[in-house]
C-alpha cells in the first residue's frame, strides 16, 4: 500500500501502495511544463509562480498526484517527499550512511532511564514568514497529534507512547515517554508553525492548499499548487544549511509515463522518476541519448502482493467482500508458492530488481531477513495444488476450483492503473493461478482507495518506500493502526492485526540495543511472512533519469549507489547545481554526488556505465 513507501514506501518520503494515501495511481490529466517554467496550452496554470525569464528551473516528472499538501494527512511518497522540502524535522538522516543528524534539534540526550528526551533546538531556523522557528512549534506539532485524531493520521504511531511534550524555552524541547521508545533519533514528523496551524479547525479535512506561500522552514518554500497537474516551489534563502542553487523547483504529475519520458527527451523536464522507477524499456530507450543520464542503483522499496485477511475496525465490527477462502493461511501460502518470483524479477524488471524475501529490502542490511529453507514458500506449483486440496477447495471436471459455496473461485486483483509493472505481474498470475484452477480479474484503477478502504478486494499489489528506521512499515500492520470503526480511515497497511506480531512490535520499539532491536524486527518479519497475507515478490531498483544539461551535479543516497528521488531527507534538491552555474557548491563535499558526465560513487547506465544490482545466480544475492 513511503516511508517511507510508498506508498505507499513511499515514507519523510516513504509510502507508495494502494491504501488511502498511498496510492501509485491517481486520477488527472498530465501537462507538460517546459524548463523555462511556462505553461503549455495543456496547462491553463495561473502564472503567478511562474519561474522569470532566464531563471534556472528543476522540473521533476513523477507518476503520483499529490493526496494532501497537509504534513498531517499525507502519505504518499511524492507529497511526503515534498514535505520534506518544505518543513525541518527533529533530526535528519545523513546521506552517506543513514545515520542521525541535525535538524532542526542540534543536539539531543535522554535520561538514564531513557524517558525523557531533551532536544536543543536551533536559534538560526526561520519560518519563512519571518518568524522564528522555537521548540514551542515543535511541542504544539506533537502535542497536536496526542489530543487530536485528525492530526494523528499520517504519523500518530510515533507519538502514541508520549506521556507529556513540553518547550520550558525558545530552544529546549523535552519529551516524556510512558516507556523506553528507540525511535526518538528518527522522528519522521514535519514540525509546522504553531502561529499558522493553530488557526485550523479539521485537521482531518484541512489540506493546506489554499493560501501561497506556504509558510515552512524547510529548504523550499511552496508558492503553487495546481491538484492533479503541479507543486512549485522557490528556494528559501534563510534556510539554515543554505539556500538551494536552483531558482525554481517544479514536481509535475504525469499519468502516462511514457509522455514524461518523452518531455524528458525533449528537455521539457530535468528529471523522470517513473512510477516509482522507469520500466526497462524506457531505462533501455534513454541509454544512449545525449545529454541524458540514467540512474540506477540499489532500491529502497519492496514489491509485494497483499490479501484481503477480512477487513475490519478496531471495534471488532467486520466489513468489505473479501474472498472467505483467502481466511486459511493454506490458501495464502498455496497462491504465493505459485508466484514464480524469477520470472517476475527477469522478465517483468528484466533484471533491475532482486527476488523478494522478507518485509525490509536488503538496502537496510542490519534488519533484512529471508526464510530458512524449511520455511520459504519457494516456486512449487505442484505443492500449491496439493494445499489447496487439503484446504477443501478441489477442482470440478472442467478444471475450475470450487468455494465452499460450490461457485468456482475468481480472486479480484487491485492494480495501479499507471504502474505497467503491476499489469505485467498481473498478466502472469492469471497464467500461474489458472493453473490451479483460480480465475484472476485485475482491476486496474486510477484510484484505488475506495476499494481498498471498503474492503471490496481480495488481493492487491502492493508497495512501501522504507526508511532507515524501519518503526513506520513495521507499525501498519499492527491492530493498533485499524480503522476505529468501518467509516473512519485508519493507519493499517490491509488490516493485518495479530497479537503474537504486536507483542513483537511493542519489544522492538521499546529496545535501544541495535542488535538486539534488528533480532526482534526479524521475528516480526518472520512472522508476517508466516501469516501469509505479504507476499514480497521483488526489491526493484531505483531507476531514474535526469538531463545533463539541465542539472550539473545533484546528491545521491546513499553516497555508494544510491537514488535521487525519494530520499529520506531534502539532499537531492537541496544539493542540484544548475549546468549553467560556475560551478560554485556549498555542498560539504559529498561523494555521492553526479557530475555531468562523470560518476562518483554511483552506479549509472549511461556511456561507460553498467546496471546495478541484476540478479545474482546465488542464493544469497543481498547487498
Amino acid at each position: 500500500m513511503s516511508t517511507q513507501v510508498h506508498g505507499r514506501g513511499l515514507s519523510g518520503p516513504r509510502r507508495s501502495g494502494p491504501r488511502a494515501g498511498r496510492l501509485v495511481a491517481a486520477a488527472g490529466a498530465a501537462a507538460l511544463v517546459f524548463s523555462a517554467g511556462l505553461a503549455t496550452p495543456l496547462d491553463p496554470a495561473p502564472r503567478r509562480a511562474a519561474a522569470a525569464e532566464g531563471d534556472s528551473v528543476l522540473t521533476v516528472a513523477v507518476a503520483q498526484s499529490v493526496d494532501s499538501l497537509s504534513p498531517f494527512l499525507a502519505q504518499r511518497l511524492v507529497s511526503t517527499s515534498i514535505h520534506r522540502l518544505m518543513y525541518e524535522y527533529l533530526t535528519n538522516y545523513d546521506p552517506k550512511d543513514n545515520h542521525a543528524v541535525p535538524g532542526l534539534a542540534t543536539r539531543w540526550e535522554s535520561s538514564p532511564d531513557k524517558l525523557t528526551w531533551t532536544y536543543t533546538i536551533r536559534s538560526d531556523s526561520k519560518w519563512s514568514d519571518g518568524q522564528q522557528a522555537t521548540a514551542q512549534d515543535a511541542a504544539w506539532t506533537f502535542n497536536k497529534m496526542m489530543t487530536d485524531e485528525g492530526a494523528a493520521t499520517a504519523n500518530g504511531s510515533f507519538v502514541g507512547n508520549f506521556e507529556k511534550v513540553t518547550a520550558p524555552s525558545p530552544t529546549q524541547l523535552v519529551i516524556q515517554l510512558k516507556k523506553p521508545q528507540a525511535t526518538m533519533t528518527a522522528l519522521d514528523v514535519p514540525i509546522v508553525p504553531k502561529h499558522v496551524w493553530e488557526k485550523v479547525g479539521d485537521f482531518s479535512k484541512f489540506n493546506n492548499d489554499k493560501s501561497f506561500p506556504v509558510v515552512g522552514n524547510g529548504p523550499f518554500v511552496l508558492t503553487d499548487y495546481k491538484p492533479d497537474s503541479y507543486v512549485r516551489l522557490k528556494p528559501n534563502k534563510d534556510f539554515w544549511r543554505g539556500a538551494p542553487k536552483f531558482d525554481e523547483l517544479v514536481v509535475r504529475y504525469y499519468k502516462d509515463q511514457d509522455a514524461a519520458v518523452a518531455a524528458l527527451r525533449k528537455g521539457e523536464v530535468s528529471f523522470v522518476a517513473g512510477s516509482p522507477s522507469l520500466t526497462p524499456a524506457q531505462a533501455a530507450s534513454l541509454k544512449n541519448e545525449k545529454n541524458i543520464r540514467v540512474n540506477d542503483a540499489p532500491g529502497r522499496r519492496f514489491y509485494a502482493l497483499a490479501t484481503n485477511p477480512g477487513a475490519k475496525a478496531k471495534n471488532g465490527q467486520k466489513f468489505g467482500d473479501g474472498d472467505p477462502s483467502l481466511l486459511d493461511a493454506r490458501v495464502r501460502h498455496a497462491l504465493f508458492q505459485a508466484v514464480d518470483r524469477k520470472t517476475v524479477i527477469d522478465k517483468v524488471f528484466q533484471g533491475h530488481a532482486v527476488e523478494g524475501q522478507g518485509y525490509i529490502p536488503p538496502r537496510f542490511s542490519q534488519y533484512f531477513w529471508k526464510p530458512s529453507a524449511s520455511q520459504e514458500l519457494a516456486y512449487d506449483p505442484e505443492k500449491a495444488g496439493r494445499l489447496l486440496d487439503q484446504a477443501g477447495y478441489k477442482k470440478n471436471s472442467a478444471g475450475k476450483r470450487l468455494g465452499k459455496d460450490g461457485k468456482p473461485i475468481t480472486y479480484r486483483v487491485l492494480c495501479h492503473a499507471t504502474d505497467p509493472n503491476d499489469k505485467a505481474v498481473g498478466q502472469y498470475l492469471t497464467e500461474w493461478w489458472g493453473e490451479l484452477g483460480i480465475g484472476v480479474t485485475l482491476d486496474c484503477l486510477d484510484n484505488v482507495t475506495d476499494p481498498w478502504l471498503a474492503g471490496t478486494y481480495d488481493l492487491a499489489f502492493d508497495g512501501w518506500s522504507v526508511n532507515p528506521d524501519p518503526d513506520f512499515v513495521l507499525s501498519i500492520h499492527t491492530c493498533a493502526a485499524l480503522p476505529a470503526t468501518p467509516k473512519v480511515t485508519g493507519a493499517t497497511d490491509n488490516f493485518v492485526c495479530d497479537k503474537r506480531y504486536d507483542d513483537l512490535y511493542a519489544r522492538q520499539l521499546a529496545e535501544y540495543d541495535p542488535a538486539k532491536r534488528a533480532t526482534i524486527v526479524k521475528q516480526m518479519e518472520s512472522r508476517l511472512y508466516d501469516l501469509g497475507y505479504m507476499n514480497v515478490m521483488a526489491y526493484p531498483n531505483a531507476v531514474e533519469a535526469y538531463r545533463t544539461d539541465q542539472i550539473k551535479s545533484i546528491r545521491t543516497m546513499p553516497s555508494a549507489a544510491g537514488n535521487i528521488y525519494g530520499q529520506d531527507g531534502y539532499w537531492s534538491w537541496w544539493s542540484a547545481v544548475p549546468a549553467a552555474s560556475d560551478g560554485s557548491s556549498d555542498d560539504s563535499g559529498s561523494t555521492g554526488i553526479v557530475i555531468g558526465g562523470v560518476v562518483l560513487a554511483v552506479i549509472l547506465v549511461g556511456a561507460g556505465g553498467f546496471v546495478a544490482l541484476r540478479r545474482r545466480s546465488t542464493a544469497d544475492d543481498r547487498e
